[in-house]
């Protein structure tokens, strides 16, 4: 009698498998969640320092010194230009979700504002406004906000309630 050869694998062969598997998703997935929140990260970055580079030119070309008080104002090009403030992925509306990030802005009307060359009225455009990233994710403690002064903020709590338009905010530090 002959003995078969035996081909394949044994049961033991794949649990050693699976476990070294399960041990390489256990070393790789906090990183790659945690480089997955620094992406969001920059990009939430980005976004504002768009927010603030538009709302400058809107305020030096067509507010008159003012700035516009929602993000889809930044969406209206002047008239006799087909090219709007900010790009239509952050004036989709007012408030928006990017990169995990929930973007928005604001600023007070001012009724002693001129009206624009994009269809603001008298008295809708604001002296200053406020930007705010908040993470979208309740496990990601990176906030960030700017307003009229150019500078970006961060915290580990939402800036955006408690940012001032123009000046220094309570809290958070000065990204550079």
């Amino acid at each position: 009698m002959r003995a078969a050869k035996a081909q394949g694998f044994a049961l033991i062969d794949l649990i050693f498998v699976c476990g070294i598997i399960g041990l390489l998703c256990g070393i790789a997935l906090p990183r790659m969640l945690q480089a997955r929140q620094s992406a969001g990260a920059a990009s939430a970055i980005g976004s504002l320092r768009s927010i603030n580079s538009g709302q400058l030119t809107y305020a030096l070309t067509c507010g008159n010194g003012f700035y516009a008080p929602k993000l889809t104002t930044l969406a209206v090009p002047p008239v006799g230009s087909q090219e709007p403030f900010l790009t239509p992925n952050l004036t989709t509306g007012d408030t928006l979700t990017k990169a995990g990030y929930v973007i928005t802005m604001a600023g007070s009307a001012f009724a002693g504002s001129s009206p624009t060359c994009n269809g603001l009225g008298a008295g809708q455009a604001a002296q200053g406004f406020r930007s705010g990233a908040d993470p979208a994710e309740p496990t990601n403690a990176r906030f960030f906000s700017s307003n009229a002064s150019g500078s970006i903020y961060e915290y580990n709590v939402a800036l955006f309630p408690t940012m001032p338009e123009v000046g220094e905010p309570p809290l958070g530090q000065i990204i550079r």
